[in-house]
């Protein structure tokens, strides 16, 4: 294997399952896995998992689809499949995470482990479409893991359900075409001569159960495209505060800001129409910002002030 710019050797992590062993165990037993193979003729693989954006640094597997793959198990052995774990190779041209998730048949009783995820729609009712069926599988995120870049701006960290802070491992459910097209978004900005430094996630995956607790009048929906990992609350942030910025430089900060942000994710779904989904502007509160509602769901879906 080879990929772009690759020289005398690829290196290759596998970081599985440290969740269930103390820090130390864990950090030992990463550097006992790592090995050093030679270059076989070039491939260039990594480069080809990049997405539209260039910037993705990840690719999610569930166990069928790793199975699939066998790349995997030559370069990292039969544990690439039947493991969960993140699974990093890097050479001169930078590195790339294989990351295989634990099934979705390993939530028992709506936890997985001490984790409480809740229970999917599909779960307990007949849904739509196949769009709102159970997601595949979740992603392990550890202590140690939780910083793994998945894309050039966005970590697996980012993601995250806000609450079981103290709770570990985690579990997230994430799609790739999410974080491309938050890419996409951010150096559309740019392409519109916007500065943004970051484009922060307030709200990407919430566990089914997280997000019960905020169903009603003027709060989330029950079927929120958020549980399905597809789906992510943002806003630009170029300074110290962590507050959506002045976008369109008129000295405030309002919905008139979100509109930018709103137009630069509807110049990128016009560019590439496999990432049509919804976009939704909402208001600041006491509590935060103005912010934009992101997701790729599949249909053209508009709320908010647009």
């Amino acid at each position: 294997m080879t990929v772009a710019g690759a020289s005398a050797c690829v290196v290759l992590v596998a970081f599985a399952r440290p969740g269930y062993a103390e820090a130390a165990a864990a950090r030992a037993a990463t550097r006992a896995s790592t090995r050093s193979i030679a270059a076989a003729p070039r491939i260039p693989l990594l480069d080809s998992l990049k997405g539209r954006s260039r910037k993705l640094r990840a690719r999610f597997l569930s166990p069928n689809r790793a199975a699939g793959i066998p790349l995997l198990r030559e370069l990292f052995g039969d544990s690439a499949v039947s493991r969960a774990g993140v699974y990093a190779a890097s050479d001169a041209a930078g590195s790339f995470h294989f990351i295989t998730m634990r099934p979705f048949a390993d939530k028992v009783q709506g936890r997985i482990g001490s984790y409480r995820i809740g229970f999917f729609p599909s779960e307990k009712r007949s849904v739509r479409s196949a769009t709102y069926g159970n997601p595949d599988g979740f992603l392990e995120v550890t202590a140690l893991n939780q910083d793994t870049p998945i894309s050039e701006h966005f970590r697996l960290r980012d993601f995250l359900t806000h609450d079981q802070a103290t709770v570990w491992p985690k579990y997230l459910v994430l799609r790739e075409p999410l974080v491309d097209k938050l890419e996409l978004v951010l150096s559309e900005l740019r392409r519109m001569g916007i500065p943004a430094n970051k484009l922060r996630v307030m709200s990407g995956f919430r566990t089914p159960q997280y997000n019960e607790q905020g169903v009603g009048a003027g709060g989330r929906v029950q079927d929120s495209r958020h549980q399905y990992g597809d789906a992510a609350d943002v806003y630009v942030v170029n300074g110290d505060r962590d507050w959506m910025s002045d976008l369109n430089r008129d000295g405030r900060v309002d919905t008139r800001d979100a509109k930018v942000l709103a137009q630069a994710a509807e110049n990128v779904e016009r560019d590439h129409p496999e990432f049509t989904g919804g976009v939704g502007i909402y208001k600041a509160t006491s509590a935060h910002g103005p912010f934009v509602h992101i997701d790729v769901r599949g249909t053209r879906a508009r709320w908010g002030a647009m």
